[in-house]
């Protein structure tokens, strides 16, 4: 099973010991709405790409063509 991107968010405040308050911090949001959000699983790519950098990661975003292989 696949997890959301709530849940992976989540999983990484966890491991950096930061709660979603001290994340809405770093992103200059309020708790409210970083939690509907998350409530909602609601997120553009904008907003992951704030959060992996808030969260001192990472994120890719590709898609694979099946037939080809080829990355987009």
């Amino acid at each position: 099973m696949q997890l959301t991107i709530s849940e992976k968010i989540r999983l990484i405040l966890g491991r950096r010991n930061l709660t979603l308050t001290d994340l809405a911090v770093k992103l200059g949001t309020s708790r409210q709405n970083l939690s509907n959000k998350m409530s909602r699983d609601n997120f553009t790519d904008k907003d992951i790409r704030q959060i992996a950098a808030a969260l001192d990661c990472t994120y890719n975003s590709t898609f694979t063509l099946n037939d080809t292989g080829e990355t987009v």
